[in-house]
């Protein structure tokens, strides 16, 4: 059966993908009085923007610039600038004008007033039509033709569009349900753009046996072993008796200690959550990539979970070895220390009967237990992905190099940053800096 071909549909600018990168680039251009067409293979606009917004849609972070810039690792030299044209403070003004008003909460972050996504979004989507943005839903980019048209299949049929410059503001590989599922790659990699391999961050990660040979850290491993005894670590997931009882039970006011084997450090206060495979939540997701990127490496990772921050190794030691008389060690924990629930669990869980009974053991366990993780959850679970068009493959202003009119923004180029608005405010700041870029061409 042949599909239709429409006939082809001209633009000064098509942006491809409805997101926040490319609907903010949709505002630069058209309230500079460029004709903007907006295409998204959904029925609706900014589908995982709504998502995100479900409980508390969260913008940007309020802390020093110096330190928001840090959150994106590697990728700081490069978003920076990026960042300075267009960052928290430039954000919250934004949506000021909107009418949308901001309030920072306790832990920093910004969040709307109403908290929600939607009145942004509908607020938003009014002055971009009323600048002349038109949207094309149900239209998903599948590529070019051989007369450089882009390509669209639609329900009518298949829709060529030819225009000035493009917009490539697709998203990552995670959610693939609300459209970012990273089918983009191979069009790009065809056409010469350098693309690195899309992979799960700000996401969780199953519990297994750790990696056999690990030379670098040999000799915390080696404690690690006599800590946990004959007993092996968790194969992976965790035991069934643990998964029916404390899947999806947080563990509050802990710490997390973590160094790879290149030497990277991590440490932080916060809470996460015990899944039925592993881990997962805010203080695993801001550890995700160190963790993926040892588990890469050398086969697996482990942290080390401090479940009592809030105390020093000398008062847990001796708390420990206070006399408990006749009572069971479970009821000694918690009469003496507080821990019972999934804390106490995860010793359990981990510990051998033999360093449970050997209160120096158990003291250090209880501030350094070892957890292993061997693989981070699939990409259409996690947050957001790492991965994607190289920085190297574009130019100052996000333009490929290997094709000339055509730029890309938003979640598709490669970095990554950790949950807090950080996502959002890079997203946002692309798409300011490729509007830029499209205004220069166009004027070229």
């Amino acid at each position: 059966m042949s599909v239709a071909v429409l006939p082809p549909l001209q633009c000064e600018v098509a942006i491809v993908g409805a997101g926040p990168a490319g609907l903010m680039a949709a505002e630069q251009l058209s309230a500079r009085g460029v004709s903007v067409h907006v295409f998204d293979g959904k029925a609706s606009v900014g589908r995982k923007f709504l998502l995100a917004g479900k409980g508390g849609l969260n913008l940007t972070h309020s802390e020093a610039f110096e330190r928001f810039v840090e959150r994106y690792g590697e990728s700081q030299p490069m978003l920076q600038p990026l960042l300075q044209d267009f960052g928290a403070d430039q954000l919250r003004a934004w949506a000021d004008g909107l009418g949308i008003g901001t309030f920072v909460g306790t832990s920093g972050r910004v969040f709307p007033t109403e908290m929600k996504a939607a009145p942004l979004l509908r607020t938003w989507l009014a002055r971009l039509r009323a600048q002349g943005v038109v949207f094309h839903m149900r239209h998903l980019w599948k590529g070019w033709d051989d007369a450089k048209h882009l390509l669209m299949e639609t329900p009518a049929g298949v829709q060529p569009v030819q225009a000035k410059a493009t917009l490539l503001a697709l998203g990552g590989g995670s959610w693939a349900r609300l459209g970012s599922d990273g089918s983009w790659v191979p069009l790009l990699q065809a056409k010469g753009v350098q693309v690195a391999a899309l992979q799960s961050t700000n996401c969780g990660f199953d519990v297994g046996q750790p990696a056999a040979a690990m030379p670098e850290t040999a000799t915390r491993r080696a404690f690690f072993q006599e800590l946990i005894g004959s007993k092996s670590a968790p194969p992976k997931g965790w035991s069934a008796l643990f998964t029916e009882r404390y899947a999806g039970a947080p563990l509050k006011s802990v710490a997390i200690r973590f160094t790879d084997s290149l030497g990277r450090s991590f440490e932080r206060k916060g809470e996460f959550v015990a899944t039925a495979t592993g881990v997962e939540g805010s203080l695993i997701y801001a550890l995700s990539n160190l963790l993926r990127d040892e588990i890469l490496l050398t086969g697996s990772a482990t942290l080390e979970l401090d479940l009592l921050p809030a105390f020093s190794h000398d008062k847990v030691l001796q708390e420990v070895r206070h006399p408990r008389g006749s009572r069971s060690l479970s009821n000694h924990l918690k009469g003496r220390l507080g821990l019972d629930g999934v804390k106490l669990a995860l010793l359990y869980e981990v510990l051998s009967k033999e360093s449970m009974q050997d209160p120096a053991k158990l003291a250090q366990a209880i501030k350094a237990l070892p957890i292993t993780v061997v693989a981070a959850r699939p990409m259409d679970e996690a947050i957001s992905t790492a991965g994607g068009v190289m920085w190297a493959a574009m130019d100052e202003q996000l333009m490929c190099k290997a094709l000339p009119g055509v730029f890309c923004a938003g979640e598709m180029i490669d970095w990554e940053a950790p949950t807090g608005g950080y996502l959002l405010t890079a997203c946002f700041a692309t798409g300011v800096r490729a509007a830029r870029g499209i205004q220069t061409y166009l004027a070229s």
